[in-house]
C-alpha cells in the first residue's frame, strides 16, 4: 500500500446504485450515457453501515456547477488530505479483487474506516483504490 495526496477536494455527483453489488457496470453506463463526456475521471463511492451493509454510487468528476442538479444525482466532496491507496491494474478484467483490496486497506490501523472507500477510475485501464487515513 502506497499513500496518496489528494491535492485539492474534488467534487463529484452520481447515483445510488440500488442493486449493489450487481448493476455496478450498468450504473456507470448510464451515468456516462447520461452526461456524453468520457473525458472525465469517474468514481465508486462505497459506505458502509453500522450493521454492515453497503451503499455504492457510480459518480463522476464534476466540470461546472450545476451539473449534479442538471443530471439528477447525489453531490458528494473527495476531500484533500492523506489516502492510502492501491493501484488495480486491468481492473476490468480483476473486478473481484477490488472488495479485496479495500478489505485490507480496512487492517492497517492508518485507516479510516468512517470514510467511503473510494474507487478512482483515472485510467481506461488503471483505477485507484483509495482510503482516507486518520
Amino acid at each position: 500500500m502506497k499513500i496518496y495526496h489528494q491535492q485539492h477536494d474534488q467534487q463529484v455527483f452520481g447515483r445510488l446504485v440500488r442493486t449493489f453489488p450487481n448493476g455496478i457496470g450498468d450504473a456507470f453506463d448510464a451515468l456516462m450515457k447520461t452526461i456524453g463526456d468520457d473525458k472525465r475521471s469517474y468514481y465508486g463511492i462505497s459506505k458502509m453501515d453500522d450493521k454492515g451493509a453497503v451503499s455504492y454510487w457510480a459518480a463522476a468528476e464534476q466540470k461546472a456547477p450545476g451539473e449534479a442538479e442538471k443530471y439528477q444525482c447525489e453531490q458528494f466532496l473527495i476531500p484533500a488530505g492523506e489516502y492510502l491507496s492501491e493501484t488495480v491494474p486491468d481492473w476490468k478484467n480483476n473486478l473481484l479483487c477490488i472488495k479485496d483490496v479495500f478489505h485490507e486497506m480496512m487492517k492497517d490501523p492508518a485507516a479510516d474506516t468512517t470514510r467511503a472507500c473510494i474507487e478512482w477510475y483515472y485510467k481506461e485501464d488503471e483505477m485507484l483504490c483509495m482510503m482516507h487515513t486518520k
